[in-house]
């Protein structure tokens, strides 16, 4: 076996220009699968890291049954009351895998400035919370703060946050007052004064005029209740994620509770949606890629065997049966795909120390600051290339050699 490889070694560089650019496409498409790999686990990561962490959405959220079909139009038929939230807490204390648990309420209704008004949608929240599940983030974006002036505090309950263009519309600035108005859960209207503590950057462009951050006690006290429409859970580990929404749904139907568990891919559309795409774009640039490296191999292999093909009929009057010669091409090409993911291998480390190094920065899809741009290496992608592109080099080559192991001995001879 190691005879054949010298041989096969020896016959890839007897021209040494044609084997050298196969190499090289080879490399080539090995290092642009791999770095667009590396930046779309990436793009999925930091997705992932924005609305689990940066967004403070977590991994898990619990509703009333029915509060995602039915809620928008009734959302008081689906709150949650004390009652049920003291029992969810109970359940959830039971898991040590759970970090942080934030209860939720998502009010609507009018902003005034004194002179004008206009809608509001806001998110009421725990602030400390949502500071700890911020806390908890691993990746760059994760820790990223997504708003200009101060945190929001749990005991100071006039203090919100503005969309800047909300803020825009109103001519409302950090520190400037204003007032909240909506119906509450009872049909009355309730006004709350509010203090802007902070602007952000809406993450989708249509409700870039309407949304507020608020805490949950501004949240309870305008809709005057004490109930919320969800339990935001963080887990220890993203890979707990299924196998904690399955226990927690079984318990909290065990304690009659008609709740519903979702995780955080179920809840962010937009995170499933991008990584459709990228898994598309990915799969046309692995086809494109790795058509040019099959075309390139066949080429090198069937110029080589046209200009052996005298040494061809020679080894076959020496007795080299028809799959001898077909192992020699073989043995070649699998050295032309391991060569080539060697310098593929090397190209995308490359790659992504230029990265490390030149630290782009980029505004990625709902994030709406700068942030670092990264590729990751993913051993695993680089694994499957490398036998993929073995696996395509010796299927490349299977036609032209067996076809060159069929010639006739006298004709091969004689060939000129």
């Amino acid at each position: 076996m190691i005879s054949w490889l010298k041989l096969a070694l020896r016959n890839l560089f007897r021209n040494r220009r044609r084997s050298l650019f196969t190499i090289l496409a080879i490399g080539l498409g090995f290092a642009a699968v791999n770095t667009l790999g590396g930046f779309t686990a990436y793009i999925f990561t930091s997705l992932k890291d924005s609305y689990i962490y940066a967004q403070g959405n977590g991994h898990l959220s619990i509703f009333k049954a029915g509060f995602l079909q039915e809620g928008k139009l009734d959302p008081t038929r689906y709150l949650i009351d004390e009652d049920e939230l003291a029992l969810i807490h109970d359940v959830l204390a039971r898991h040590p895998e759970i970090l942080v648990t934030a209860p939720q309420l998502h009010i609507s209704g009018l902003l005034s400035n004194g002179k004008v008004s206009t809608i509001f949608l806001a998110a009421g929240r725990v602030p400390s919370a949502v500071s700890k599940i911020n806390s908890h983030a691993r990746g760059l974006v994760g820790r990223i703060q997504l708003f200009d002036g101060k945190p929001l505090e749990d005991d100071i309950m006039h203090g919100v946050g503005l969309s800047r263009g909300l803020a825009e519309q109103l001519k409302l600035d950090l520190g400037s007052d204003a007032v909240a108005m909506a119906p509450t859960v009872s049909g009355q209207v309730n006004a709350l004064d509010a203090q802007v503590f902070q602007l952000f950057d809406s993450p989708v462009e249509a409700l870039e005029d309407k949304l507020m951050s608020v805490s949950l006690k501004f949240a309870q006290s305008l809709y005057d209740t004490s109930s919320v429409d969800r339990v935001t859970v963080l887990l220890e580990s993203d890979e707990l994620t299924e196998t904690t929404r399955t226990q927690l749904a079984e318990e909290l139907a065990a304690q009659g509770l008609n709740l519903e568990v979702k995780t955080w891919n179920e809840l962010s559309t937009f995170y499933t949606k991008v990584k459709q795409m990228f898994d598309v774009i990915f799969l046309f640039t692995f086809l494109i890629v790795f058509t040019i490296v099959v075309m390139s191999v066949i080429n090198t292999v069937s110029m080589a065997i046209m200009e052996r093909t005298r040494e061809i009929g020679t080894l076959r009057a020496l007795g080299v049966k028809r799959r001898g010669i077909v192992g020699l091409f073989a043995a070649e090409s699998m050295l032309l795909g391991t060569l080539g993911s060697l310098l593929g291998m090397v190209l995308t480390v490359i790659t992504w120390l230029g990265v490390a190094l030149l630290k782009p920065t980029w505004i990625p899809p709902q994030i709406t600051r700068r942030v670092p741009l990264e590729v990751y290496l993913v051993p695993d992608y680089m694994l499957y290339s490398v036998l993929l592109l073995i696996v395509l080099s010796l299927a490349a080559a299977s036609l032209p050699a067996r076809a060159a192991a069929r010639m006739q001995i006298v004709g091969a001879l004689g060939h000129t």
